[in-house]
């Protein structure tokens, strides 16, 4: 296993890291994890050199972070590096960024955590964690030694981004990135612009929730079996994100010994400029194939902005796209529900037109982003 320095951290943490969300579970329950089956994995990436653990409060609701902790005790948490995430949309006075911390530490049964996360930073929760005097809360865990180094998981623009990223001496972000979302939330860009600026960067989401390891439609894999070089869905994609010099680890949700197996394998052979000129532009191929099959003409160009009822057009067609692209409509409705502001929603449009008389593409969006709330608002079971 390789390891690279987080940032301002000093710490070193393996490349490939094991994200603690996907975990195996009985019966299809998110909160009842196998444990027996979650543990074998977990010693499995211990063994092959994996030592940065990435959890969070609401995982496996709310049973990541014990299982995590019965684990670890007994020797194995000095082992490993913890990262963890403040619930932020569940902080609603000062003293919550205390009780939830201390609530972690007992959960998983340790004094301190390595990497502690603000979660799902956008726009509204990061102002309203400001208000409340995160701050001065992550100073203060860290000089008490309850935490070891602070950082932000991401889900909003670029511009917001690089306010967060400039508004404290953060350690490290974790920012999602893969080759389908290259100019999305934070992007190539947001990528750059923390690495330049000392951070450590933690990709997650490297093969888009899974949608990118899936056995490929037969017009990809058309294009991936052009390649001189046989390689899997998986490993075109993972290699995508560590070819970038500015990527300190990923984070895997691996749920089975032969995930942890490929994923290390992958690892070894991956390193910054590795990928050809060639190579590069197969997954671009790929790509633009897989966008083909988007369902609005939305560029992202931005001419429509800035609505004036709030409304993140662009990030909304988006997400509706992406539901087909890769045929799950449940991600696509997660990511429209949790990962925007709640006055960006498609529901805020008041059919001003304003923003049909700037687009580009013609597109009928009032229309549009009706559409999109009643498919992306509730769960497609619903």
């Amino acid at each position: 296993m390789k390891y690279r320095t987080m940032g301002r951290s000093g710490v070193e943490v393996s490349i490939l890291g094991l994200g603690c969300m996907r975990l195996p579970v009985v019966d299809g329950d998110e909160g009842r994890i196998d444990e027996r089956r979650a543990e074998r994995v977990l010693r499995v990436a211990m063994e092959k050199g994996i030592n940065y653990l990435d959890t969070a409060y609401p995982y496996h609701k709310g049973q990541s972070e014990a299982f995590l902790g019965r684990v670890l005790r007994g020797g194995l948490r000095d082992k490993v590096r913890l990262a963890t995430k403040l619930p932020s949309w569940a902080v609603k006075v000062p003293a919550d960024f205390d009780r939830f911390l201390n609530e972690q530490l007992q959960r998983l049964q340790t004094d301190h955590i390595d990497f502690y996360l603000l979660h799902t930073l956008k726009a509204d929760w990061w102002e309203k964690l400001c208000r409340l005097g995160v701050l001065d809360f992550l100073d203060r865990a860290i000089r008490d030694g309850r935490i070891g180094a602070a950082g932000f998981s991401f889900h909003d623009e670029l511009p917001v981004f690089k306010k967060i990223v400039d508004a404290y001496d953060w350690s490290f972000c974790l920012i999602q990135y893969n080759y389908m979302d290259e100019q999305v939330q934070a992007g190539r860009q947001g990528l750059e612009y923390a690495a330049a600026k000392g951070l450590g960067v933690t990709v997650m989401e490297p093969l888009r929730g899974g949608h990118l390891a899936r056995a490929a439609a037969p017009d990809i894999q058309a294009l991936w079996d052009s390649a001189p070089v046989r390689r899997t869905p998986a490993e075109w994609a993972l290699r995508w994100v560590w070819d970038h010099p500015e990527v300190t680890s990923i984070l895997s949700g691996m749920n089975d010994p032969a995930q942890v197996e490929e994923n290390c394998h992958i690892a070894a052979q991956a390193d910054p400029g590795s990928l050809s000129v060639q190579e590069r532009e197969l997954i671009a191929r790929v790509r633009d194939t897989l966008r083909q099959r988007i369902k609005v003409p939305c560029t992202a160009c931005g001419y429509c902005l800035p609505c004036p009822a709030g409304v993140n057009i662009p990030r909304i067609f988006t997400i509706y796209n992406d539901g087909f692209i890769y045929d799950d409509m449940l991600f696509a409705h997660r990511a429209y529900t949790i990962t925007l502001n709640a006055t960006a929603l498609a529901d805020h449009c008041t059919r001003c037109g304003q923003c049909e008389k700037h687009c580009p593409q013609r597109i009928a969006i009032m229309d549009m982003l009706e559409e999109c709330h009643r498919v992306l608002s509730k769960k497609p079971e619903d």
